[in-house]
């Protein structure tokens, strides 16, 4: 790996001296070209240090960058998909947020994942995404797909929304809720989830339709195949409501068509061994622990 490049929203102090240890480790094992996201532009002294140039994240193809590393926690590398799209440069993340079931590499073990990149022990896990057609997003010409999830949600506090649902033109059903989540398996350890939504293994071929505080309590979340074409109309008592990409968020006009589907690309993530999802999530959700033994 020749070109490798760093994102990370903002580093906190306790965070950067691993940070300055990924740097560090990186230079020293495989010695690339390294390049860091402006964001993190006044971290000067460790990047004169290492002669550090910038990207801007919309330029990973124009650098020639092999690998893009998420500095973070999982908001961090769901942006990375933004600036990745179809490139199919492969993402690492590390951990230094919360939960981390997607950047699930712990700063005590970036020695342990530099290394499983220089002798190429790790494999690439391919996650699915989701893509969404409006007219307000063609208008825009916004990024329109969605690592974990595409939610339509109300914008104020008080109404219900009623969102009319369809698989490949089938009616479904008419949802009153404060919103829908259509997720990914990947996204079904996040906001899904935390509605009530089932987990799902990566590569399943499945999304997941969850209500979000459905008015009917009979409403559960439902797993749909990831060959359909999910269309919804929503409306509610203001005349706009929120159509959510992961974590970007637009105003849609009340009653305007939103087609859901499969993505035509994924995105490559970074496995290493003994880190895959399965020993992730029975770490991160307390599986098989009892307080009480």
């Amino acid at each position: 790996m020749k070109n490798i490049a760093i994102y990370g929203k903002s580093i906190s102090e306790n965070n950067l001296k691993f940070l300055e240890a990924l740097i560090s480790t990186l230079k020293e094992e495989l010695n690339p070209q390294l390049f860091i996201h402006q964001s993190l532009k006044e971290h000067s002294s460790l990047i004169e240090r290492f002669k550090i140039s910038f990207f801007d994240g919309q330029d990973l193809v124009a650098n020639g960058i092999d690998l893009l590393i998420s500095f973070g926690g999982d908001g961090t590398l769901l942006d990375t998909v933004t600036m990745i799209k179809d490139s199919n440069i492969p993402v690492l993340g590390i951990n230094a947020g919360r939960l981390g079931f997607l950047a699930n590499i712990t700063q005590e073990d970036i020695v342990l994942a530099v290394k499983a990149l220089k002798n190429k022990d790790y494999k690439l896990d391919k996650r699915s995404l989701l893509q969404v057609k409006s007219k307000t997003l063609s208008e825009i010409k916004t990024s329109n797909f969605a690592l974990n999830e595409i939610t339509v949600h109300k914008k104020d506090s008080s109404s219900m929304l009623k969102i009319d649902a369809f698989l490949d033109n089938e009616f479904l059903n008419s949802y009153w809720a404060d919103g829908l989540i259509i997720s990914t398996p990947t996204g079904s350890t996040a906001y899904s989830l935390s509605c009530g939504g089932p987990i799902i293994s990566p590569g399943s071929n499945n999304f997941v339709i969850t209500p979000v505080s459905p008015h009917n309590l009979n409403l559960r979340p439902m797993v749909v195949g990831d060959d359909v074409v999910i269309r919804l109309r929503a409306e509610s008592r203001e005349s706009q409501f929120l159509l959510t990409m992961d974590s970007r968020s637009i105003s849609i006009e009340n009653n305007e068509e939103i087609f859901i589907s499969k993505a035509d690309f994924s995105i490559k993530l970074i496995e290493l061994p003994d880190h895959n999802f399965f020993k992730t999530i029975r770490n991160k959700l307390f599986w098989g622990k009892d307080s009480r033994n």
